[in-house]
């Protein structure tokens, strides 16, 4: 059964824990699954709604976030858009190289490609889409992609 969750957020960083939980609150409860979407898809929808809000939208109040989440047998999608001008994720630095280490910028998005099966962005810089495979249930013939890390509780 698949089914669509859209929101237009104030960028205002007291909503995000809400609009997760609720979001959260609206997929799959199968034990797997629970653990993949309580961790993972949590924590990188966090990260997305914080990158928007702070730097997307400079904090403006004016501003708002768009957030569409597509729940299917065996994906949760989010795309999460600002009003910013948006930023090329390919010179934002390793935060895992020892010259970055110390930096305030890339551990967000880091953590989003870590998390996730699969992180993309539109051209102009101002819009993710989170994608995680979730297991099928047991009658299901589909597993998630290999080799993707999974955070431990």
């Amino acid at each position: 059964m698949e089914r669509q969750l859209v929101f237009e957020l104030p960028n205002d960083l007291r909503y995000i824990e809400e609009t997760v939980d609720f979001v959260v609150s609206h997929c799959s409860t199968c034990d797997e699954v629970a653990r993949k979407l309580r961790l993972n898809f949590r924590v990188s929808l966090v990260e997305a709604l914080s990158n928007a809000m702070i730097y997307g939208n400079g904090r403006d109040p004016s501003k708002r976030v768009h957030v569409e989440v597509f729940l299917g047998e065996g994906s949760v999608t989010a795309r999460v858009t600002d009003e910013g001008a948006g930023f090329d994720p390919g010179v934002v630095p390793d935060p895992t190289v020892p010259a970055n280490v110390c930096k305030d910028s890339g551990r967000g998005l880091f953590l989003m490609r870590e998390l996730m099966d699969e992180v993309r962005y539109n051209a102009r810089g101002n819009s993710v889409t989170l994608i995680l495979h979730l297991p099928l249930p047991p009658n299901g013939s589909s597993k998630p992609p290999k080799g993707k890390k999974e955070a431990s509780a």
